[in-house]
């Protein structure tokens, strides 16, 4: 494939963005409970002070520097000051591990670190006895008995301009500009190794198809270390889009209404979460209002983008659903949305549809870090495929193997895996990324993922069988939290199940008001509680081949999360690591159907 030469660095962008529009406010956050824009001069004045205070405390080309930090714009500062020195910029979740960190920070071989708070500082400054080449820990709020990030500015104050520039223009778009360790759902983290060039392109990409100019408004508040919200956030810079900083997950419904954004991004958790909140308060109406809610839902969940599969007939049910219900969907996310990008997991095929029909703008997107990140998209130029990831864009070169894998070549693919030739081998073959997922094209190359090659498995009889689909279709239930497929080699395919505690409350309230005021554990145990999710796994099993539906589920009282180690920093699954906690009650299930 051809490839367009570029020059910019990442930390151009936000020079190149003063050129041209000077007075554009780079970022907005609350201080004090009011939003603060700050200028794209200020911003850039700060990263060329830190800048100079990492070249006085010796930070050298290409050496790699952490960064543990939410979102904010610090993190922003911090990520251009390092990369402005020719240093390498290692990014990494505020809420993995100890055992992570200790293996990144020595793998890349850390010196200096900035985080964002007291716990962060406590935690690294606990482990730095393991951390062999750890020496500086600076951290960005004010506490007591800490080195905070300002005195990194104090000390490069005597570093002249020209000392900056030089080691800036001695950056080249194919230097190194981070290393971005997966946190994987097996084994030990892999650091990918990104250049300026590798991100820049898919930047690039993403500007193609992203209908806004500058001085529109974007929301973030997934983490800038997710390598997705990183590129995006640089593509906001690309084009001139000021970027509002939410205050975090609880107050985002507050911050949409407040900055009313142009685009944001989300991962299909948070969309689910804000479906189910608009289903709850709409449960709660009565009489017509609840009948009038329900049907335009249900217009809503028939809902195709493609206006020649609309009749004419659907096309007036769904002017009226809109007028009555849908459109206050679309208010509430601030009224102004022209993009709102999903990605990180699969979405829910109802969600994308009833979302549309709203009038929010809900593109389905895929990539992975490998390929920094973005590999396809639906959006608004080639129209949306609900069910699909959309078409692979601008640079990027996608085949499918002959057992279905998406591979992946472009200027977008990564260096290898660091210091790990080995893996980088089996991951990157012929110049083709192999990603490790399942995929079909459907209506000519729109790319439908079907699973990943690791959890795909056989039941005992020689079938297999493919859990992503199965899953997606069991959370679409309004009683099913989350849901993990188990089964391989056994006689047959099962789950674990995690229902919506509080939907199934809400609806025992009217239809098993024997059950309220019963303990958790006791209530989702209750025979009455099993009946309702067995009848829902039921419905979803309509869906599947005999062989692949879920027979005896096994019902879980307690939520995967992040802090539970059942899922990684993006919310994927660690199914080894579920199968594990739960393999007494996996081994009694198959067991019991033994005997």
């Amino acid at each position: 494939m051809e490839q367009e030469k570029q020059d910019l660095r990442l930390f151009d962008l936000a020079r190149r963005q003063l050129d041209l529009y000077p007075n554009l406010s780079i970022f907005a956050h609350k201080v004090n409970d009011e939003w603060k824009e700050i200028s794209t001069s200020e911003f850039v004045a700060q990263v060329d002070a830190i800048s100079k205070g990492l070249i006085e405390i010796g930070i050298k080309p290409n050496e790699k520097v952490g960064l543990i930090a939410d979102s904010s714009m610090e993190w922003h500062i911090m990520d251009f000051a390092i990369q402005q020195v020719g240093a390498v910029c290692v990014a990494m979740y505020p809420n993995i591990t100890d055992i992570d960190y200790q293996y990144i920070f020595n793998d890349a071989e850390i010196r200096l670190v900035v985080v964002s708070n007291k716990n962060l500082y406590s935690r690294i400054v606990k482990l730095q006895e393991s951390l062999y080449t750890l020496k500086y820990v600076f951290c960005m709020a004010e506490i007591p008995d800490s080195r905070n990030w300002k005195e990194i500015e104090e000390l490069g104050k005597h570093i002249t301009d020209s000392t900056l520039k030089e080691r800036m223009d001695s950056v080249k778009p194919t230097d190194l500009a981070t290393l971005i360790y997966t946190s994987g759902t097996t084994g030990k983290p892999k650091g990918v190794m990104l250049t300026h060039n590798n991100i820049m392109f898919n930047v690039m990409a993403a500007r193609e198809i992203t209908p806004l100019q500058a001085y529109s408004r974007s929301l973030t508040f997934l983490p800038p270390c997710h390598a997705y919200e990183r590129m995006v956030i640089y593509t906001y810079m690309y084009i001139g889009i000021t970027t509002y900083i939410a205050e975090s997950l609880d107050k985002i419904g507050n911050n949409i209404k407040e900055a009313k954004p142009h685009i944001m991004t989300a991962v299909p958790r948070i969309l689910e979460k804000v479906y189910e909140k608009i289903i709850k308060i709409g449960h709660e109406l009565s009489g017509s209002k609840r009948k009038i809610f329900d049907w335009a839902v249900s217009v809503g969940e028939a809902y195709d983008p493609n206006p020649e599969k609309r009749s004419f007939a659907y096309n007036l049910k769904l002017k009226l659903a809109k007028k009555l219900v849908l459109d206050k969907w679309y208010d509430a996310l601030g009224g102004h949305l022209v993009t709102v990008a999903s990605g990180s997991a699969s979405l829910q095929n109802k969600l994308a549809r009833i979302f549309l029909a709203a009038g929010i703008p809900l593109y389905e997107g895929y990539g992975m870090t490998e390929a920094s990140p973005l590999i396809s998209v639906n959006h608004y130029i080639k129209g949306i495929r609900v069910g699909t990831v959309g078409l692979p864009v601008k640079y990027v070169e996608v085949k499918l193997a002959e057992d279905g894998e998406i591979l992946v070549k472009g200027p977008n693919v990564m260096q290898g895996y660091y210091k790990n030739p080995e893996e980088t081998a089996k991951t990157i073959i012929d110049g083709w990324l192999h990603t490790g997922d399942i995929a079909v094209y459907e209506e000519g190359q729109f790319i439908k993922i079907i699973d990943r090659k690791k959890e795909m498995f056989k039941i005992s009889g020689g079938k297999y069988v493919i859990p992503q689909p199965i899953e997606k279709k069991l959370v679409e239930s309004y009683f099913i939290e989350q849901a993990m497929v188990i089964g391989d080699g056994q006689k047959f395919a099962s789950a674990f199940i995690v229902p919506n505690y509080g939907n199934l409350v809400h609806w025992s309230k009217t239809s098993a008001p024997e059950l309220m005021g019963m303990q958790k554990a006791e209530f989702l145990s209750h025979p009455t509680i099993v009946k309702k999710i067995n009848a829902e796994v039921r419905m979803a099993n309509q869906h599947f081949g005999n062989w692949e539906q879920i027979k005896k589920p096994i019902i879980l009282h307690d939520e995967f999360t992040i802090d539970g180690g059942e899922l990684t920093p993006t919310l994927k699954m660690k199914r080894k690591v579920i199968l594990e906690k739960y393999q007494k009650e996996f081994n009694t299930l198959y067991k019991q159907d033994e005997e």
